[in-house]
């Protein structure tokens, strides 16, 4: 025990192994739907692109998710030493789903293998400090920015599986609400009154208790269904190892697969910032400007999640603002994350249920997280120009462009173009005007495309 003090600081911060313990298990309740909702994002995007989908692949993909997120989670706890826990980013999922397999036409271990190499440059920047060194640049309004427009843009997702917002016949307005007839349509608003109601009463793992709940209703009128076999009791691992370094440069060509690369780092890169500084802010282990001490072992963890989910066939993982649940349970070290990793693994045992799971039971879900994300806006002070305008653009433009990249690129340009009319060049550390830059080329590549060819 007294190692255990030391080593994760219990006395320092005010804490006790019990404490950590039920932080963890809280904090692994509130996840757990991540077991079931990673593979049903991606599994959208594989049935968008009309690639074939097996019946095990639900059951590959939650037991895959389960088994990272534990790894990771574990690792952060250790090594951060922080109440931080890891799964499939939900964001970076979407990406991979419906911008790189859906959009882009990449095959599934293409996509992964994009998730990889974003991964490995992700870590090599943590390694000489540079990401450590962005994240300190980046105004604390961009970074929270960045999480809220997440947090719309999941919440879409999460309307366009449950089926009520669609793209009208004629293609005008681009999307529009769909008047529920259909069972599948009721199934998924009565899940989220389901999710909303529990929430709202302060029931923990909520979450995964609407999905189960949703899933029962689905399977009673017909939603959804038991698989002719029955279901397996043996999870399976068909993902793990499935990633493919070369296929986007065979599919896109050598630039435009660099300037794809480029963009989903972009996206996994900030990712983590407005999530770590907002728990570290509500356990009260920030300093007074908004950092966060020993940030550098977080950042290392997080980067090698990135490449370790894209090797496994699951999506880069990233820190869960779902952590601020254990904290709020009193959570203030990494033993509460070893907790919630040791759970995940146990978890695994679990994945074979994702086979009768459909999306109307995992939308509300989605629907749930948007809001929880979205309430970051609070502490942006919107009414400022300087803040407000940037914001803005980066929050609106991820749902509107259905890709998070934009928004985030949008946000800066728009920050330091703000700051240069105002001459305040000498606010902007010269790591914005990089990335700033970096983006406007992301932004120009088509057109730089047609000078190259």
């Amino acid at each position: 025990m007294a190692f255990l003090d030391r080593y994760f600081k219990f006395t320092e911060r005010g804490t006790n192994i019990i404490t950590e313990s039920r932080a963890g298990l809280t904090t692994f309740m509130v996840m757990a739907y991540i077991i079931f909702l990673n593979g049903s994002i991606l599994l959208g995007g594989i049935a968008a692109a009309k690639l074939p989908v097996s019946a095990g692949d639900p059951i590959a993909y939650a037991a895959a998710t389960a088994l990272i997120a534990g790894i990771m989670t574990i690792v952060m706890g250790i090594v951060g030493r922080y109440p931080l826990a890891l799964a499939a980013g939900l964001g970076i999922n979407a990406i991979v789903a419906f911008t790189l397999i859906a959009g882009k036409g990449l095959t599934v271990a293409g996509a992964m293998g994009v998730i990889v190499i974003e991964g490995v440059v992700i870590t090599v920047l943590v390694v000489i400090g540079l990401r450590e060194a962005i994240m300190a640049a980046v105004p604390l309004a961009l970074k929270r920015s960045i999480g809220v427009g997440i947090g719309l843009f999941i919440l879409f997702i999460g309307f366009v599986n449950g089926g009520l917002i669609v793209t009208p016949q004629g293609g005008s307005p681009i999307v529009g609400l769909a008047f529920p007839t259909q069972t599948a349509q009721f199934v998924f608003l009565l899940g989220l009154l389901i999710t909303i109601s529990l929430y709202v009463l302060k029931v923990r793992a909520a979450l995964i208790i609407s999905i189960f709940v949703t899933t029962i209703v689905a399977l009673l009128v017909g939603v959804s269904k038991i698989p002719d076999g029955g279901l397996t009791v043996t999870p399976q691992w068909t993902t793990l190892g499935n990633f493919d370094l070369g296929n986007a440069f065979s599919k896109l060509g050598v630039i435009t697969a660099v300037l794809t690369i480029f963009a989903i780092m972009l996206s996994d890169f900030f990712d983590t910032m407005g999530t770590v500084t907002g728990v570290a802010e509500e356990a009260g282990l920030t300093t007074e400007d908004g950092m966060v001490p020993g940030i550098g072992r977080v950042l290392v963890v997080d980067s090698v999640a990135a490449f370790v989910g894209g090797m496994a066939g699951v999506s880069s993982n990233t820190t869960y603002i779902e952590s601020a649940a254990g904290v709020a349970e009193g959570g203030r070290t990494g033993f509460a994350s070893v907790v919630t990793g040791i759970l995940f693994l146990f978890a695994i045992f679990l994945s074979p249920l994702a086979a009768i799971i459909p999306s109307q039971a995992t939308a509300p879900a989605l629907v749930l997280v948007g809001y929880l994300m979205f309430t970051l806006i609070k502490d942006v002070n919107v009414a400022d120009v300087e803040d407000g305008l940037p914001a803005l653009l980066t929050i609106i433009l991820m749902p509107l462009t259905y890709d998070i990249t934009v928004g985030i690129g949008a946000g800066f340009i728009s920050w330091v173009l703000i700051k240069l009319l105002k001459r305040k060049w000498a606010e902007v550390h010269w790591l914005m005007y990089a990335v700033s830059f970096a983006f406007v080329v992301y932004f120009a590549k088509d057109w730089i495309q047609t000078f190259i060819k």
